[in-house]
């Protein structure tokens, strides 16, 4: 982990126990910003590079606050190596949560100077900070953030350790009090304000909602909306620029089931006719609207194969509609009932695939922009193995029933 020196701005090198206590900027990317290498090798060139000056004021600011090191992912990080890239990325959760503050740099919103209180909430509600991909673990990771506006003071905090904290007692009554502004970013981002301050554990916030808090964010390179989920998530994953953002989300979810029971992450919607049970983006998980409970109940393995994804669950044949209904083991409340999710699929009839001796009933999912919800499930559904198949095990599917009618024939 590279560090900069906030007396020196000079770089240096620390790796694993001997990484001494840092500060850490989370901030927009603007044109021109300085970069590893500018910091490194020409220190005189970076100076004229528009980026150079919020690198000197987060360096200054760190140092009055005591802080002797200070993190900045522009300057930070060796970009053209791909192995430090990857174990940055991989990293960067964890780096947010280990440091002693994070400033939150909000450039587009007036700063400590400005009298004017609503202008600086309505510039808090518009800022460009809140609209970013990366921003999001950057605002739910670090136990302690300081929001800081254009002219580096402080509008605003989040903290875990309540809003009688020295720093708070510094600050305007108006803008300083946890509570009020946590209130404020759960209203703005849709994470719960008991996450933020440290109350619940992100880790058992039900997937489809965290999906959700991404959902309308952007990054400048696609993928970038898959690897900067993995931190709150739990799950390391290799970093593959160009694969594109369904590949890269297919990956994160892969990932993500493999050591999580959850299965709200199969709770999305989308316009597709037909689908597997994985989404293509977090913005997929847009308009999911459910409000997801916790059930304690026996629980099934379920994972990817190669003739899809595995599930054990009860599915009913609704002749009415000619579909079938898989309920999943996912609750969802409903006013004062709690109702159970079930996903609309359709059998894959072309195909006699076996498993085991035995005929395997595969499916894809229909009927995509909806859900059925229901207290229990209906009595003539029948628990039973399904395979859900992905569009690439779709089109093997019928690539493999091509090639066995042709032989047939001739």
């Amino acid at each position: 982990m590279w560090l900069l020196n906030t007396a020196t701005l000079e770089l240096k090198e620390f790796v694993g126990v001997g990484i001494p206590p840092y500060a850490i900027l989370s901030h927009t990317w603007g044109d021109n910003e300085v970069t590893f290498r500018d910091m490194r090798k020409d220190r005189k060139a970076a100076k004229w590079k528009a980026g150079y000056t919020k690198v000197q004021k987060c360096c200054k600011k760190a140092l009055q606050d005591g802080h002797q090191y200070v993190w900045i992912d522009t300057c930070c990080i060796d970009k053209k190596s791909s192995a430090e890239l990857s174990e940055a990325i991989n990293s960067m959760y964890r780096w947010y949560e280990e440091s002693k503050v994070c400033y939150a740099y909000l450039e587009d919103v007036p700063g400590e100077g400005s009298s004017d209180t609503v202008e600086i909430n309505e510039a808090l509600a518009n800022s460009r900070w809140f609209t970013r991909g990366w921003t999001l673990q950057e605002l739910i990771a670090p136990y302690y953030i300081e929001f800081l506006g254009r002219d580096w003071g402080v509008i605003g905090l989040k903290t875990t350790m309540g809003s009688s904290s020295q720093a708070a007692l510094q600050l305007p009554t108006a803008r300083i009090n946890a509570a009020i502004f946590a209130g404020a970013l759960t209203e703005i981002t849709g994470v719960p304000a008991k996450v933020l301050r440290g109350e619940l554990d992100v880790q058992v916030v039900p997937a489809a909602q965290k999906m959700a808090w991404a959902a309308k964010r952007l990054t400048t390179r696609e993928e970038d909306l898959a690897y900067a989920l993995m931190g709150l998530f739990g799950v390391s994953m290799p970093i593959l620029y160009g694969e594109g953002l369904e590949r890269a989300f297919r990956r994160l979810q892969l990932e993500i089931i493999q050591t999580n029971t959850d299965q709200s992450i199969f709770v999305w919607r989308s316009k597709r006719r037909t689908s597997g049970l994985l989404a293509d983006s977090p913005k997929d998980f847009a308009e999911s609207g459910l409000d997801f409970v916790w059930r304690t109940t026996t629980l099934q393995p379920y994972s990817m194969t190669n003739l899809g994804l595995a599930l054990n669950l009860p599915v009913v044949h609704r002749r009415d509609g000619n579909h079938h209904v898989a309920f999943l083991r996912c609750w969802v409340q409903d006013g004062h009932e709690c109702r159970r999710v079930g996903l609309f699929l359709d059998r894959v009839e072309r195909s006699k695939a076996t498993l085991k001796g035995s005929e395997t009933e595969l499916y894809r999912r229909k009927l995509c922009e909806t859900f059925e919800m229901i207290k229990c499930p209906d009595q003539e559904a029948k628990r039973k193995q399904i395979y859900v198949l992905q569009d690439e095990q779709a089109d093997h599917i019928d690539l493999i029933d091509g090639i066995e009618t042709k032989e047939y024939v001739a």
